[in-house]
């Protein structure tokens, strides 16, 4: 069968990686394409990933928040959920940088 992503490789059967926010999920088989390696996973294998990242407390991290000003700077509030998933705390001093246009704050 043919990439439908890139059209140009092949898919065939083989095992992922899959990571979710930087935790390793697990190896789950799937259909990988000869020429982009892209990969496609059948629903029960999804579902499968979806309950190993739900059973490891990461599933739903990924939330959005409003920008608000503060002074003459903006801030952005990070929610609970994620702030104890990063163990992050008030005070904690912590690293903010643009990357390819992702704001990354790192904790120190």
């Amino acid at each position: 069968m043919k990439c439908p992503i890139c059209e140009k490789g092949t898919l065939h059967k083989g095992k992922v990686h899959e990571e979710m926010f930087g935790v390793l999920l697990g190896e789950f088989p799937a259909e990988i394409c000869s020429s982009c390696q892209e990969s496609f996973t059948d629903s029960e294998t999804t579902a499968r990933i979806e309950l190993s990242a739900r059973e490891k407390g990461i599933w739903g991290l990924g939330l959005k928040t409003k920008i608000t000003r503060t002074g003459n700077s903006l801030a952005v509030r990070i929610p609970k959920k994620i702030a104890d998933f990063l163990e992050f705390t008030e005070g904690k001093e912590a690293y903010i940088h643009p990357d390819a246009g992702k704001l990354v704050i790192e904790a120190r």
